[in-house]
């Protein structure tokens, strides 16, 4: 999908959350182009930079480049059950309020709740045991769009 970033941004392979338009962008006449294809807490990768620019107020520079993306691959933790690379499986955010180092994980930024996604690698344990139990597995996540 094509869309607009910044231009000291605009980098082949890089990586964003999209957070939402800023106040500026209400009346931009480049909103449907800019953020109209984006989803708010989606990370997004950069796959190609085209060599157009447009002014910006909210950008430094006051310029933006149009970009083409796709929504990131997201590592997380899931049950170690379903952890099978290929499948296709509805991300739930565990019902845990444990404080530990996996936390960012378990919580991922990018996937939404019953996001369907395709796990495209099995990386393995996670290294740390679950605080509270669960045997989990560290894996690749590919959001699908919906249908």
């Amino acid at each position: 999908m094509i869309t607009l970033i910044g231009e000291k941004l605009a980098r082949k392979g890089s990586r964003f959350l999209f957070c939402g338009p800023a106040e500026e962008c209400e009346d931009c006449r480049f909103r449907s182009t800019c953020i109209g294809p984006l989803e708010e807490g989606r990370l997004y990768r950069i796959t190609d930079v085209k060599d157009r620019y447009q002014r910006c107020p909210v950008h430094l520079g006051e310029k933006v480049k149009v970009i083409e993306v796709e929504k990131s691959n997201v590592e997380a933790l899931i049950d170690a059950k379903g952890a099978f690379e290929g499948s296709v499986i509805s991300f739930e955010f565990p019902e845990c309020d444990l404080e530990c180092g996996m936390h960012d994980l378990c919580f991922p930024e990018g996937i939404l709740g019953g996001d369907r996604c395709r796990i495209v690698k099995n990386l393995g344990k996670p290294g740390k045991q679950c605080p509270g139990g669960h045997e989990l597995r560290r894996v690749l996540l590919k959001p699908l769009d919906k249908k």
